[in-house]
């Protein structure tokens, strides 16, 4: 018998100082068997620091969602899609192949990788040439230190605050803070 994913439910204030854009978010995370609380945190916090693109890309007129992300490998972890079903974001947390990057780069108006692995400047020598000619993707690095900060703030129930400011995320539960400095690494 497959092991079924276990629910979380989270209220995210996103207050992005240099995008001007303030909302609150009500999102409900699955978290795969296979998953750790330190993913599917990094999740989270890349879909804070994307929020903005729903005004950016679709005039507010999307649904930014999670996607299947472990359990199907043809859906992004985090996906912004306007109202004609056309993907305008998506989102991918880790080490990701360069056929899926360029894959999702082919459906998608903008494409982010977040990468919370310690082994991210290997990773990346390994796939850089064959990204070089991508346009529209974005690659980060979430030093492991923090990363591994923000899976201690999972609960099933999280009341959340993320102030992004400078390509810096405070996130921030109400009982602890956590800076997450982001490297742009493409």
């Amino acid at each position: 018998m497959a092991l079924k994913s276990t629910i979380y439910k989270a209220h995210l204030s996103i207050a992005n100082i240099d995008q001007g854009y303030y909302a609150e978010h009500t999102l409900t995370l699955a978290r795969h068997p296979s998953e750790t609380d330190e993913r599917m945190m990094v999740r989270l916090v890349a879909l804070a620091m994307q929020a903005h693109q729903l005004q950016l890309l679709c005039n507010g007129d999307g649904v930014l969602a999670f996607g299947a992300g472990l359990s199907d490998t043809h859906e992004p972890d985090v996906w912004l899609k306007d109202f004609t079903d056309q993907i305008q974001m998506w989102i991918e947390v880790g080490q990701p192949e360069e056929r899926p990057i360029l894959k999702a780069c082919g459906k998608a108006t903008k494409v982010f990788i977040y990468d919370y692995h310690h082994s991210a400047g290997i990773w990346f020598k390994g796939i850089e040439n064959k990204i070089s000619r991508v346009n529209n993707l974005e690659i980060y690095q979430i030093p492991s230190v923090q990363s591994l900060e923000l899976a201690m703030m999972a609960q099933r129930s999280m009341q959340l605050q993320a102030t992004i400011q400078e390509n810096t995320c405070l996130m921030s539960d109400g009982q602890r803070s956590v800076e997450i400095i982001f490297e742009r690494l493409f």
